[in-house]
């Protein structure tokens, strides 16, 4: 990810991301990426947005939160 190598040349020390609980494809590539899960902001999607979001047949509530350190 050039947001990795980015972070890197800015010398910070830990770099941050989230995503959907419903984005699969998306929590694989940050875990590719060697990002590790360190938080989830339980029912985000549902206190914030008033129509439900489904993503990959799966209803988007939380937001996975991913760190990286560098």
């Amino acid at each position: 990810m050039d947001a990795i190598q980015r972070a890197k040349e800015l010398e910070y020390q830990t770099i941050e991301g989230g995503t959907r609980n419903s984005s699969i494809g998306q929590l694989a590539l940050y875990q590719k990426c060697g990002f590790k899960i360190t938080g989830v902001d339980k029912s985000f999607f549902i206190r914030n947005y008033e129509e439900e979001i489904l993503e990959n047949g799966i209803q988007c509530r939380d937001i996975i939160r991913l760190t990286q350190k560098l």
